[in-house]
């Protein structure tokens, strides 16, 4: 058994403790590359997340989480990998496509950091450039309940996987100035109109 498959196991118990719940996990595609479009609130938001699916996720994160060593060794056995934030970091950019060229499924947090009010916020339009040059899928993602998770979480943690958005499905019209930012912004519209369970 891996790290990440013992990690996940760990967590998807204490989880289900807490009240946890999942829909659409029937909207994920099951082989080939995928991009998860994930909205942030908290750092349990990877976690929760990549719980929720059967495949494993390789996740973008940020450098300076990597500046600690256990925390670096821990991260890159489960499969992220730094980005410099705030700048075109081609080294995330070739790791990204590498990931999906091979058929995988890359976790991004479109918004580049957590929302302070929880609110939905720009999505960068750099993972238009991922869905372009992979030819990968965009599944929207809606992460609730896991701000202040292991006081606040018990019984509201949920997590809502949107259909699968393709390049064809989301071109900018003609006239637009920057299609991607257009296209970034109906991603995160996406992971917006998705809601909490209807058992919740």
């Amino acid at each position: 058994m891996t790290l990440y498959n013992f990690a996940k196991g760990m967590f998807r118990l204490q989880f289900k403790i807490m009240g946890w719940k999942v829909q659409g996990v029937e909207n994920l595609p099951l082989e080939g590359p995928v991009i998860l479009a994930i909205n942030h609130i908290s750092m349990w938001d990877p976690v929760v997340a990549a719980c929720s699916i059967p495949r494993p996720v390789c996740y973008m994160a940020k450098e300076e989480l990597f500046s600690f060593p256990v925390l670096r060794w821990l991260l890159l056995k489960l499969g992220s990998f730094p980005v410099k934030r705030g700048q075109g970091d081609m080294n995330a950019i070739r790791q990204s496509l590498s990931i999906l060229k091979e058929g995988q499924v890359l976790g991004l947090f479109p918004e580049g950091t957590r929302s302070k009010t929880g609110r939905i916020q720009k999505g960068m339009p750099g993972m238009v450039l991922l869905m372009e040059k992979s030819k990968a899928v965009v599944v929207p993602i809606s992460v609730f309940g896991t701000k202040h998770m292991f006081t606040k979480g018990w019984g509201n943690i949920s997590v809502v996987i949107g259909q699968p958005l393709s390049a064809e499905m989301l071109k900018a019209p003609d006239g637009i100035d920057n299609r991607r930012e257009w296209i970034a912004d109906r991603i995160m519209q996406a992971v917006l109109d998705l809601q909490l369970p209807k058992a919740q």
